[in-house]
């Protein structure tokens, strides 16, 4: 028995999944993102193959930060210079760049090697709503279900999915 699995076209085609960040949980969020960038969601996952899809983020100043993170979460990043430590905190982020916050925040969820840059170029976040271009060419919409245990993240194991008309 063929232990392959077939290249076609049609199984590595990506398609542009939309979802709303208004009261959504950061981490949770991210979490499903970086699932759809990745291409787990597909029955053709293949760790070596970039067959991830499309992700337009809407309302992303409205993300939800539990606990104190809210106030206390601050992000670091280094000049390369002596004493080149800049501390930005969430606050700040959140008024300048709230687009910045889930980009961050679904990086440090994908694995560090040489896709990640492509599968963040594939990642649209839009601080308010989404362009009608954006959301006309997404397929596929996407929500949590409320009051059900989803065990696996992404369109597979749990998720609402409509096609939008």
């Amino acid at each position: 028995m063929s232990a392959t699995k077939g290249k076609t076209a049609l199984a590595l085609t990506r398609v542009w999944h939309h979802t709303n960040a208004q009261d959504r949980v950061l981490g949770n969020l991210a979490s499903r993102i970086a699932w759809v960038l990745m291409g787990k969601h597909k029955p053709t996952y293949d760790p070596a193959v970039d067959a991830g899809d499309y992700v337009v983020v809407s309302n992303a100043s409205n993300v939800h930060l539990t606990g104190k993170k809210g106030t206390d979460k601050v992000y670091y990043s280094h000049t390369g210079y002596m004493g080149g430590l800049k501390a930005v905190p969430i606050t700040r982020m959140r008024e300048r760049r709230p687009e910045e916050i889930i980009r961050r925040a679904v990086s440090g969820m994908l694995p560090k090697n040489t896709f990640r840059d492509r599968r963040l170029e594939r990642l649209k976040i839009f601080a308010g709503p989404a362009p009608e271009v954006y959301v006309n060419n997404s397929l596929t919409t996407w929500r949590d279900q409320v009051g059900s245990n989803i065990s696996q993240p992404g369109l597979a194991g749990g998720e609402a999915s409509q096609a939008s008309a």
